[in-house]
Parts: structure tokens; C-alpha cells; sequence
């Protein structure tokens, strides 16, 4: 789901849409001053651009973090299923 960082006048509020935003925390950020520029020409919300770009920073970090914790296992799986098969194959319909 793509979500928009233009926040048109009628857009709602995250409590308006049902959901209950986490309590906010006010930080200090050092930008590009041509990024800040060309974002306000184009009326992007800052904080929220910023809070998504977080987001997704930390939800690829988890993932490489659960990943690497996990290798092990995934492959020894990956190395039974390749030495003995999948153990219910020859259940399998298709």
C-alpha cells in the first residue's frame, strides 16, 4: 500500500481513521537544505516523510536481523528437504 506524503486539507487525521497513533516525540534532524526546499514546493509533510523512511528503514533492519538469526535453521532445513525430499510428498496433488 502506497501512502501519500501530501496531506491535502480535507485528508483526515490518523484518529479520524480509527487509528490510535503511538504517543509523539519531538527530534531534531539535520536535512539537505535543497531536499527541505524542494519539499515544501511541493507541499510534502517533513515529519511524516521522515516517519515512514524510519519505518522502513527499521522493518529492513529487523528483517536482516531475523534473517541472520535464523540462517542456521533455514538451512539445515533447506539441507534435509534437499537429501531426503519434502516429508509428505507423497501427499502432495500437484
Amino acid at each position: 500500500m502506497t501512502r501519500s506524503l501530501v496531506r491535502p486539507p480535507e485528508a483526515k487525521s490518523s484518529r479520524q481513521h480509527g487509528r490510535s497513533p503511538s504517543p509523539r516525540r519531538s527530534t531534531n534532524l539535520t536535512l539537505s537544505a535543497d531536499l527541505v526546499a524542494d519539499a515544501q514546493k511541493l507541499a510534502v509533510n517533513l515529519s511524516q516523510a521522515a516517519e515512514l523512511g524510519i519505518a522502513a528503514a527499521v522493518k529492513q533492519r529487523q528483517q536482516e536481523i531475523w534473517l541472520a538469526e535464523n540462517r542456521d535453521a533455514m538451512e539445515s532445513s533447506n539441507a534435509y528437504v534437499e537429501a531426503q525430499g519434502l516429508p509428505l510428498a507423497k501427499y502432495r496433488n500437484f
